[in-house]
């Protein structure tokens, strides 16, 4: 894509979202997208949002319109106390950049999609929640924020907060637990966010992605987003490449680019074993089978995966997919909420499983195992760590299933003893 050159409509080749290396002040992101719409009806706005198609960036792909207007018809049922904005930026998926990125680099569009929304569905107050290990970001939003209030005062008041730290925290129900001065622990629904959220206002939560492409719809139109991507996935999306490429980073694409070309803009090294799509809830697809795969929630799906949180995460050539699989497993099973059996007893056996396979040698007994923990924890919980958790061990057999062969009959490969190719945090202190 090519960077669009002033205060146009793009074209579906232009770059949408992240147009410079650097943020554009408040004067010069107006030049460049066009001042912000003016506030008309807001089922005008929701409607053109429904047009454009536009599902959520944050890894559920939930139709942003539709969750626009319930928060608006729960807000309109309850006219006195108003709603809120919260702009999800967490990003605590270890492998995902893109959110703190699109913060650091064009805050004043995530803060328009706030502004827009907010006029949506009735609100009085916004947050944006970024990530405590991107203080860049955070730095980028609160300058923004600042320059907007000198510009405009009086207007929509926006609070720029670091979620807590954990893999869970980004959840939205933990979020706003968190937001209300308890636990970052996701909890059980009902009540959804749209009826009662933070401070028991109906809230509505959006990845920060999500939020800047509200911006551009409002200005551009329903019609103009559909013109990159395909018609079941329009838009573009960003995305997280990295692993084993020459050129690791996130890149902006229309949606529905085959993985190969993703992978090659991304200097994809020869010989590369697998992707892991959609960071550690993701799925394992191998290469060079899955190279003409659509990147897009509608391809990857197809293709037995899901983009999730647009992570695309190669592993080399001589990698150990169970060793990587092992690790992750490792990690989940310490950053769950340990609320329910699933978390509690079957994330921490699924765990010792996969490390037995990945860097012992396991017999049939521990590989049935495994593949009957991921049938137990799936689907059971108030959240979707173990279904996620799942996923990816079912993925990592299926796909590596040459090496559980050889792992069972030889012992672990060289690849397992490599350091990691992909990045799992220290266990925080209890």
């Amino acid at each position: 894509m090519t960077a669009m050159p002033g205060a146009r409509a793009p074209a579906p080749g232009d770059l949408r979202l992240i147009v410079r290396d650097e943020p554009l002040s408040l004067a010069e992101h107006a030049r460049w997208y066009g001042p912000l719409p003016a506030p008309g009806r807001p089922a005008d706005l929701i409607a053109e949002i429904e047009r454009s198609g536009l599902t959520g960036r944050g890894g559920a792909a939930f139709p942003a319109g539709r969750k626009i207007r319930a928060v608006a018809q729960a807000a309109g049922a309850r006219s006195a106390s108003g709603a809120i904005v919260v702009a999800n930026g967490s990003e605590s998926e270890p492998a995902s950049r893109k959110d703190s990125v699109l913060l650091s680099h064009a805050p004043h569009l995530v803060l328009d999609g706030v502004e827009l929304c907010a006029g949506a569905v009735g609100a009085s107050t916004g947050y944006v929640c970024v990530s405590p290990q991107s203080p860049g970001a955070a730095q980028a939003v609160t300058q923004a924020v600042a320059e907007r209030d000198r510009a405009r005062p009086g207007g929509l008041p926006v609070q720029v907060l670091a979620t807590p730290d954990g893999y869970l925290s980004g959840q939205e129900t933990a979020l706003i637990s968190a937001l209300n001065g308890g636990p970052p622990l996701p909890t059980f629904v009902p009540p959804r966010p749209s009826d009662r959220g933070v401070r028991r206002r109906p809230t509505l939560v959006l990845n920060v992605e999500t939020l800047a492409n509200v911006a551009l719809i409002a200005r551009f139109g329903g019609g103009w987003f559909r013109s990159a991507g395909t018609p079941g996935a329009p838009g573009s999306a960003l995305v997280t490449v990295t692993g084993a490429v020459g050129r690791p980073g996130v890149r902006e694409i229309p949606l529905g680019t085959p993985l190969g070309e993703v992978l090659r803009r991304s200097g994809l090294s020869p010989g590369s074993a697998a992707v892991l799509s959609g960071g550690y809830f993701g799925t394992w697809l191998p290469l060079p089978a899955a190279l003409r795969v659509p990147v897009s929630e509608e391809g990857m799906r197809a293709a037995g995966a899901a983009l999730g949180c647009g992570v695309l995460a190669v592993l080399p050539g001589g990698g150990c997919g169970l060793a990587e699989t092992a690790r992750i497993t490792g990690f989940l099973a310490d950053e769950s909420a340990g609320q329910c059996g699933p978390c509690r007893n079957g994330m921490p056996a699924l765990a010792d499983a996969l490390h037995r396979i990945a860097f012992g040698r396991p017999g049939q007994e521990v590989i049935g195992w495994a593949q009957q923990l991921t049938g137990l924890v799936a689907g059971r919980g108030a959240c979707h760590l173990p279904d996620g958790a799942a996923g990816l061990v079912r993925s990592a057999l299926t796909v590596f299933a040459a090496d559980l062969r050889s792992h069972a009959q030889h012992g672990p490969c060289p690849g397992a003893a490599r350091p990691a190719i992909l990045p799992v945090p220290a266990r925080r202190p209890e």
